[in-house]
C-alpha cells in the first residue's frame, strides 16, 4: 500500500547525489510530500511537490499507479525507472529538459542595470496578499503561487515579483517551491507582451531579492528559451536530461 512517508530521512540516500530543489523541498518537509510503499525501511521512493515527481531506489509499479492526481511531470532516476514509467502510463510525452548549474555566482549590478530596462506605464512590485489574489485568477499567472498550500504559507515561504500594466499582471517570476536554502523560479509572461524584456526585469528583481536574504534561486529550464534567458541572467547550462508529461487521469 502506498504511503506518505513521515520520517523523511528514511529516504535520503535514496535521492543522495541528486541535485534537484524540488527534491530537496520534500526531504526538507517544506513542501510537498514523498510517498513509499514500505515506511519502515522503503527501498523505493516518490517525492511530489507541485505537479512535478521524482522516483528513486527500486522501480516499483505501486507507486507510479498511485500518483497524485492530475498533470504531473516524473523524472526518473535511472533508464529502469523510465521503462517503467512508459510501461505503467498510456497518456505519457518524453520530453528533454535542461538543468542549470546551482552555483552561479550572480553579478548584481548588472541584474540592477536590468531593472531599468522597465518600459513607461508599467510597474513591478512583490507579490503580497492582494497580488496573491489577482495571480491566481489567472492561469498565465496562477503557477506563481498555487504549488504553496495557502496564501499563508505563500506570504510566509514564498518570494515574488510581478509587473503591473494598467493594473494587471503582465509579467512575473515567484518561487515555484521553497526550500530551506532558497526557491525554484517560476517565470511567465502573458504572450502579447512578450520581447518587451519584462521577463529579464522580473527574474533579475527577484534574483536580487533573494541574494539578499542570502536565498539561492534556482533555475530548472523546460525548453531553449528558458535555457537562454537563464544564461542572461548569469546561469551556466548543466545538462539534459529525460523526464515524462503524465497527462491527467
Amino acid at each position: 500500500m502506498v504511503v506518505e512517508l513521515n520520517d523523511t530521512s528514511k529516504v535520503k540516500d535514496l535521492f543522495a547525489g541528486w541535485q534537484e530543489t524540488l527534491i530537496y523541498s520534500c526531504l526538507q518537509k517544506v513542501m510537498g510530500r514523498i510517498y513509499v510503499t514500505d515506511p519502515d525501511e522503503p527501498v523505493s521512493a516518490f517525492a511530489y511537490v507541485g505537479c512535478f515527481g521524482f522516483v528513486a531506489g527500486q522501480p516499483n509499479r505501486e507507486l507510479l499507479e498511485n500518483k497524485p492526481d492530475g498533470f504531473a511531470i516524473i523524472t526518473p532516476q535511472n533508464e529502469a525507472w523510465a521503462a517503467l514509467i512508459e510501461e505503467v502510463y498510456s497518456n505519457v510525452r518524453k520530453v528533454t529538459r535542461y538543468a542549470i548549474r546551482k552555483d552561479t555566482k550572480f553579478d548584481t549590478a548588472a541584474l540592477q542595470k536590468n531593472l531599468d530596462m522597465l518600459p513607461n506605464g508599467y510597474e513591478i512590485k512583490e507579490i503580497d496578499s492582494d497580488l496573491y489574489d489577482k495571480c491566481m485568477e489567472d492561469p498565465v499567472t496562477r503557477d506563481f503561487v498555487s504549488s504553496f498550500a495557502d496564501k499563508k504559507q505563500y506570504l510566509d515561504l514564498g518570494r515574488g515579483i510581478v509587473i503591473l500594466k494598467d493594473d494587471k499582471i503582465v509579467s512575473g517570476a515567484s518561487s515555484y517551491t521553497r526550500y530551506k536554502e532558497g526557491i525554484e523560479i517560476e517565470v511567465d509572461t502573458v504572450e502579447s507582451e512578450r520581447r518587451n524584456h519584462l521577463a529579464t526585469i522580473a527574474c533579475s528583481a527577484l534574483i536580487l531579492r533573494c541574494l539578499k536574504e542570502n536565498l539561492y534561486p534556482s533555475w530548472d529550464a523546460q525548453n531553449m528559451n528558458s535555457v537562454r534567458l537563464a544564461e542572461k541572467l548569469g546561469y551556466e547550462f548543466d545538462h539534459e536530461y529525460i523526464a515524462y508529461e503524465v497527462d491527467r487521469t
